[in-house]
């Protein structure tokens, strides 16, 4: 037999039958829209890092696919009164000099000083070792959205090594 439940009079249990007390609305009010606010100024500077850095590694890739151009134009700047023979088989000679300003005219032919700002021929430009020609550029590259913060731009140098090789 079990004893019948015996009903609790005065006050409530709380938490259990009253509702919780009403809050301070007041207080609270407008909080989210700073940390939005602060979200998005966050976004706002992760994007333009992303974008002054993707640029500034596309021009690098434009002046080294350039830098390019111009070892394979030096390589290819030795003339038959400067064939060597060693060993029995021809050899081209470079110097320096002739590299250097093969790689100079291969720029003016192509017009690159208009597309790269401060465009130079770097001190490493040259023939190492009489049959390959090493040609170094440098650029200034002007990000996008972080232009005033570097008004000269950021340098930039690309390096190529070209060498040619004759045939029978």
């Amino acid at each position: 037999m079990s004893r019948p439940r015996r009903q609790r009079r005065g006050r409530p249990r709380q938490g259990r039958e009253t509702a919780p007390p009403p809050r301070d609305q007041g207080r609270e009010a407008g909080q989210i829209a700073v940390l939005i606010i602060g979200f998005v100024l966050l976004a706002l500077l992760l994007m333009t890092v992303v974008v002054a850095a993707s640029s500034v590694y596309i021009e690098h890739k434009k002046l080294l696919s350039l830098a390019d151009g111009a070892s394979v134009a030096a390589a290819d700047s030795f003339t038959l009164g400067q064939l060597k023979t060693g060993g029995g088989s021809p050899t081209a000679v470079l110097s320096g000099a002739r590299v250097r300003s093969a790689a100079v005219e291969f720029l003016d032919r192509s017009s690159a000083s208009g597309r790269f700002s401060a465009l130079a021929v770097g001190p490493g430009t040259g023939s190492p070792d009489g049959s390959t020609a090493v040609v170094v550029l440098s650029a200034a590259v002007h990000p996008p959205v972080v232009n005033f913060l570097v008004p000269d731009g950021i340098r930039i140098e690309a390096s190529s090594t070209a060498r040619s090789r004759l045939t029978r």
